[in-house]
């Protein structure tokens, strides 16, 4: 019987741009996988025949952004072709079919599944917008019981949508098996849609942008104008709708809509679907986007050899630099906190960016309300669909709601728009919003198809901070920092200041948080947050800076004292403190992670120590907890020199190395071996939580404090050679040399000889010397301003 955990090996056949992203994400998630293609008809000699597949390994390897966490993690994937490697398809448990959008190809490659595939082995296909039912016309019913779509989103690490459409004869428990491998081992935003055109995302997405291209010329805007309306200011990617045009390639958007102009008869907006002659003309010229370096943007350089960023102007197909439009709906935007209130902001506006956002969007709500039950049952998959796969901050029913239901139909009926009956009928029967929450906090949802409320579906792993709050399970809070009771004895420690940068409010919590523990209220505290792109950005650098100009040296002692206590304490507590980074974790937020009894970090995790780049070096344990993890684990009575391991530190350090990835972090030292990944951001916290759970129930003690021998004075003169090597070089600057020294001073141990054992509160003592020292440095402040000023650092 088929289920998740039976899901150990992959086969993926096709080895383009989805093959490659696939089997990298795969291997990111620890999954094996065989990657097959045909065996090239002009093989060079004494070539491998499985030439295709290992090239499609080599490309994967070289993607920007990274499609693999680390670039060995390659080694998972075996290449193979379908004429010499039948056999291997026998021991994969999931097969993903990734060839052409052709059904007469696909058949082939399904016919060669059929003969060579284990029975009850599940076979999908990545197909884009196919008919689903076409392509297993000609299947075995045991293959058919087996057969759904799995369609992934491209870059495939990058976007969490996995949309899954079952075939009518597909087994319940086939399609629940692959949902939960999506969700629990990919890390997917599962969405379940229909077998019709395009699925759930592409067809309201594409029928979007249609909706802009209809709009665009009655209101006169350049597609910069469009861009700048239909981005962050209406909680959309700053790609927006032409640079993600060219992104995506303007090939595959026209036969986007050819699909679902040819394929949809029915479509009450049909005619939007016709691809512009404008358009037909850029696919022509061969002016497809990011991959022939020219589409409705084109980058190139003026006579001075400056970056020059170009827009076609689409009646006359000419390229001209870019005009920053400006309009006052779109400034107000920008002055508010919130992807509703910034809608709002545009859409309630009278200018012509507000106008042209109102057709669109009335348009787009519309179209997505008549799409039930046509694309998906329900407005949750729709939703998720969107913020999943087209990174909408909301979806078009959460959008609605944060627009006014009532008021926007009102606005549509004057407008001579016709409003789906279902969305009248929920109006009137007394529903004023598609979601709102019950007298429990839970979330619910209109179910259009029978018009009742219903419980938002979501897996049991997922652990959402939001409905902790709703259901009065916030226990302390400041403007800073919030504490959380999430359930079985666990405390949870949540941040909400700007980038979550840690302030007096954060530090604060903490100390309440931990002291909490040691008086026995809770069994285990869990740092973690949701929503926005930062776990933690740091420091609060305005208030370093504050305190250097005004030489508060004794208070900027004392900040930096109670943060490395803090930690420190936490490292050391009695009960286990998890952490559970994500995205940005940098600098103080690095430091916060690293002291710990146990990590539980997001796949995508972007942690470093970066303090050098405003001149500064970590003051929180980020220098001793390196050299911690680089020196605390070798065995006592080894006869070693710490030479090798304290410059490898050093170097990271000094060079702001920030990983790309956790596999990445822990290969530098920032996470430890023992440490864990979860690639799906909701599970991220439940998964932290189980973490320290587990560790309560092995009778949790903390570790010894550790001691390790640093190479002193000898030590640092080689490490100052290297300093003084890369300002030859021109590689640092003299400022760069004076923070480096700073930092070799730390991690070398100071004026002592070589081998010399420190334990890890005498080096704490030397970063917080070291780090007052370089704030009285006016270059350092110079750079802080610098950055707050212009958010990134000076080179001075």
């Amino acid at each position: 019987m088929a289920n998740a955990n039976s899901i150990r090996k992959v086969a993926i056949l096709g080895a383009g741009v989805m093959g490659q992203g696939i089997a990298a994400h795969l291997s990111n998630a620890g999954v094996p996988s065989v990657l097959f293609d045909v065996v090239p008809r002009d093989l060079p000699e004494g070539a491998s025949r499985s030439k295709l597949a290992i090239d499609g390994i080599a490309k994967a390897k070289k993607l920007r952004p990274a499609a693999f966490y680390k670039k060995d993690m390659a080694r998972l994937i075996t290449p193979a072709n379908y004429e010499d490697d039948g056999k291997l398809l026998a021991g994969c448990d999931l097969i993903i079919e990734a060839v052409l959008e052709s059904i007469k190809i696909k058949n082939i490659v399904f016919d060669w599944v059929e003969k060579n595939r284990r029975l009850g082995t599940i076979v999908t296909t990545n197909t884009s917008g196919l008919s689903l039912e076409a392509m297993g016309a000609e299947m075995s019913e045991e293959m058919r019981q087996h057969f759904l779509v799995m369609h992934f989103f491209n870059p495939v690490r990058y976007m969490r949508l996995l949309e899954l459409v079952l075939h009518p004869q597909t087994l319940p428990e086939v399609g629940e098996a692959v949902a939960t491998f999506g969700r629990e081992k990919l890390g997917k935003g599962v969405v379940f849609g229909k077998d019709t055109p395009n699925f759930v995302a592409n067809r309201v997405g594409t029928f979007g942008m249609v909706s802009v291209f209809h709009h665009m010329a009655t209101f006169g805007l350049s597609i910069e104008a469009v861009d700048a309306v239909f981005g962050p200011a209406m909680g959309r990617p700053k790609s927006a709708v032409f640079r993600t045009a060219d992104l995506v390639g303007n090939d595959t958007l026209a036969h986007v809509l050819e699909t679902v102009h040819a394929g949809c008869p029915d479509d009450e907006m049909r005619d939007r679907f016709v691809v512009p002659e404008w358009l037909k003309t850029m696919v022509a010229d061969g002016a497809l986007g990011n991959k022939t370096r020219k589409g409705f943007y084109q980058k190139t350089k003026d006579e001075k050899g400056k970056r020059l960023i170009l827009a076609r102007n689409l009646e006359t197909g000419e390229y001209a630099p870019i005009d920053k439009p400006r309009f006052p709906s779109l400034g107000k935007a920008r002055g508010k906190e919130g992807a509703a209130a910034k809608a709002r902001a545009v859409i309630n506006g009278d200018d012509a960016a507000s106008k042209f956002a109102w057709a669109v969007t009335a348009d787009t709500l519309i179209y997505s309300a008549n799409r039930i039950p046509e694309i998906a049952d329900d407005i949750v998959n729709i939703d998720r669909s969107m913020q999943w796969g087209f990174a909408w901050d909301l979806g078009p029913f959460q959008s609605w709601d944060a627009l006014g239901v009532a008021a926007t139909v009102a606005r549509m009926k004057k407008d001579g728009l016709t409003v789906p009956a279902w969305v009248d009928a929920m109006l009137a029967g007394g529903r004023e919003n598609f979601y709102q929450r019950d007298d429990q906090g839970r979330m619910t949802y209109w179910d259009a198809l029978d018009g009742s409320v219903k419980l938002v579906p979501q897996p049991a792993t997922w652990l959402i901070l939001k409905d902790k709050k709703a259901q009065n399970k916030v226990v302390a809070y400041n403007p800073s920092a919030e504490l959380y009771d999430l359930g079985d004895g666990v405390l949870g420690l949540s941040f909400r200041s700007k980038m979550n940068a840690l302030d007096d409010g954060i530090i604060g919590m903490y100390i309440q948080a931990l002291d909490e523990l040691d008086a026995g209220k809770w069994d285990a505290l869990v740092v973690g947050n949701q929503g926005g792109n930062a776990f933690s950005a740091g420091a609060n650098i305005m208030m370093v800076a504050m305190n250097a100009m005004q030489e508060n040296w004794d208070e900027l002692s004392e900040m930096i004292e109670t943060l490395q206590n803090t930690l420190m304490r936490a490292k050391y507590s009695t009960r286990p403190v998890v952490t559970a980074p994500w995205g940005l974790t940098l600098g103080g937020g690095a430091e916060l992670t690293m002291h710990s009894a146990h990590t539980q970090a997001a796949g995508e995790l972007y942690m470093g120590l970066v303090e050098v780049g405003v001149g500064l070096i970590p003051a929180g344990g980020g220098c001793k907890e390196m050299l911690t993890r680089y020196l605390g684990d070798i065995p006592e009575g080894t006869n070693y020199d710490p030479n090798a391991f304290v410059q490898a530190a050093f170097k990271n350090i000094a060079l702001a190395t920030v990983a790309t990835s956790a596999e990445e972090a822990r290969a530098i030292g920032y996470l430890r071996p023992s440490d864990r990944l979860t690639l799906d951001p909701d599970q991220l916290i439940h998964d932290a939580k189980m973490a320290a759970l587990g560790l309560v129930k092995a009778g949790y003690k903390p570790p010894h404090r550790r001691r390790f021998k640093l190479p002193g004075v000898s030590g640092r003169a080689a490490i100052e050679l290297f300093l003084y090597q890369m300002l030859e070089g021109g590689y640092a600057t003299a400022h760069d040399v004076t923070v480096g020294k700073k930092l070799a001073y730390v991690m070398t141990g100071g004026d002592v000889p070589s081998n010399t054992w420190f334990d890890e509160g005498e080096i704490l003592q030397l970063e917080r010397e070291a780090f007052l020292s370089l704030c009285g440095e006016q270059k350092t402040i110079d750079r802080i301003q610098h950055m707050l000023m212009k958010g990134k650092p000076l080179r001075n």
